[in-house]
């Protein structure tokens, strides 16, 4: 059997952390292989060493058959490997040919050839049906057509095996079904294809084999056509998973939050909340669902006092707290889990502990006259960890250094903690495996379960459908219908999500 990548027995440790124990992964020539696993299981430290940018502790990479040593990415891209990242490496402010020639310019007389670099982006974007724009800047496109620029540059520097990260975690329900279009027509091309994931659905849909990997060891390597979703699920996290999450009726009690004919602008200076109103009671989950660019971020970041409200009115147990800094909402009972937990989540380059009071530092017994009290902090960071299975090495780590569940899980951990009245959660399980969505739906009903109110905000349909008492739907900056989670389909909201009205898609209001 020929394979195109062959990893064996690879090893790779971190101080007295073994990330990769020993793993062997082998990839065919033209197939879709994932490799699963929980978050920080091991996959993406796998796939850097693959690409030359951790070097391994033990084991051999073979590349068509023949050992290769990669010492960094341009060794990997010599190999034909290529990247996609799950955190885009691209410029804002240049455009997307810019982004895909940089580093390898095509050049005439000494200067840049745009004109042939434009051309030569625009031919490979028409032959594998990625509908990008080579003039566009970054800063003006969607994150989906962000992600196709990563798929091109990879393609530009002629990569036939490509490693895809995450790739559907900050894509909407429409782009994941154009990125497997487009998966799918690459390995018709004769690329093979690495995808990193913990979507059990699209592994079922789109890949070949899969490798599962569990704390760092390779568990096992199936065909896709004789395995299922919970049999994944099980090797993944190493114990059976819900999938539904059990909970009984919601008995709301007075209204929490009260939004108010709200209009809200967006960085340009355009209308994106559109005079909004919702009602969020105490003891119910009310779900947000929507396309991406409906005016759901501007909302939640004028909930939070990050941007400013042009009119309307937020009410907080009856409070007008319109337009308040973000600390004395906090302070007034909101407690907020943002859709960017690396831009509003955390200090990356704080250790995990200094982030677990980064809304309460100011106060006792954290602070004492304007000095931290690091004792206490460092305290209360072991506690929250343990209490909301924060895989870390410490609470002095890094926040960078942790997978993107862990950072999520500490968000949750900090936020929950504060008991506030209104929890604000924006994409709260983006890009978590199973395992972790479960713990995190888990949280959300605990809370709702105590009396107070959760909004949640997720393109994620099935955990709307799941874990909400009722769902708003939102389109172009307005709350267009309001459904019963029991009494719809992921096709009704759909439509709905599009614009259609109740009566097309089949509700009577």
């Amino acid at each position: 059997m020929e394979y195109v990548i062959e990893m064996l027995n690879i090893r790779k440790v971190f101080g007295n952390f073994v990330a990769n124990d020993n793993i062997t992964l082998q990839v065919k020539k033209g197939e879709i292989h994932a490799l699963l696993g929980e978050n920080g299981a091991g996959k993406s430290t796998l796939m850097n060493v693959l690409f030359g940018l951790y070097q391994p502790d033990g084991g051999e990479i073979r590349v068509k058959g023949k050992k290769v040593n990669i010492t960094d990415p341009n060794v990997a891209n010599e190999l034909g490997i290529g990247m996609v990242h799950q955190h885009f490496m691209l410029v804002d402010t240049f455009t997307v040919t810019e982004n895909i020639i940089l580093g390898s310019e095509p050049t005439k007389g000494g200067a840049i050839d745009m004109k042939r670099a434009e051309q030569e982006v625009r031919e490979l974007s028409e032959r594998y049906g990625l509908a990008v724009d080579p003039t566009a800047k970054i800063a003006d496109i969607s994150v989906g057509m962000q992600q196709r620029v990563e798929i091109l540059k990879t393609l530009y520097r002629g990569a036939d095996i490509l490693i895809f990260d995450e790739p559907t975690a900050v894509l909407t329900p429409q782009e994941i079904h154009e990125l497997i279009q487009i998966m799918k027509k690459l390995v018709k091309e004769g690329k093979s294809i690495i995808l990193i994931t913990h979507k059990l659905k699209e592994i079922m849909e789109v890949c070949d084999r899969v490798t599962v990997i569990r704390r760092g060891k390779g568990i096992a390597t199936l065909n896709v056509a004789e395995t299922n979703p919970n049999e994944l699920a099980s090797l993944m996290v190493g114990r059976e998973v819900q999938f539904k999450t059990e909970k009984k009726p919601a008995q709301p009690g007075k209204p929490v939050l009260e939004i108010k004919d709200l209009v809200v602008k967006d960085a340009r200076g355009v209308t994106a909340v559109n005079h909004l109103d919702l009602t969020v009671h105490a003891g119910e989950i009310v779900g947000i669902a929507g396309v991406d660019g409906n005016g759901q971020t501007e909302l939640i970041e004028a909930l939070t006092g990050l941007v400013k409200v042009e009119s309307g009115s937020i009410l907080l147990n009856g409070r007008d707290i319109t337009n308040l800094p973000p600390r004395k909402i906090i302070e007034a009972g909101v407690g907020h889990i943002p859709q960017d937990r690396h831009k509003h989540g955390l200090v990356l380059d704080f250790p995990i502990g200094e982030n677990m009071v980064l809304q309460t530092y100011y106060k006792p017994p954290y602070s004492k006259r304007g000095v931290l009290n690091f004792k206490a902090i460092y305290e209360k960071a072991r506690q929250l960890i343990a209490e909301f299975d924060v895989r870390t090495p410490d609470e002095y780590t890094k926040a960078r250094a942790l997978s993107g569940g862990n950072q999520q899980k500490a968000i949750i951990g900090r936020e929950v903690d504060r008991n506030p009245d209104l929890l604000i959660a924006a994409q709260p399980t983006r890009g978590l495996d199973v395992g972790a969505i479960e713990f995190i739906h888990r949280r959300l009903i605990e809370q709702r379960d105590k009396g107070k109110a959760v909004l949640l905000v997720s393109f994620e349909l099935d955990e709307v459908m799941n874990v909400s008492d009722r769902i708003a739907v939102i389109y172009e900056g307005k709350i267009v219908a309001i459904v019963d989670p029991k009494e719809t389909t992921e096709q009704e909201l759909g439509l709905l999500m599009a614009g259609s009205k109740r009566k097309e898609a089949g509700v009577s209001s």
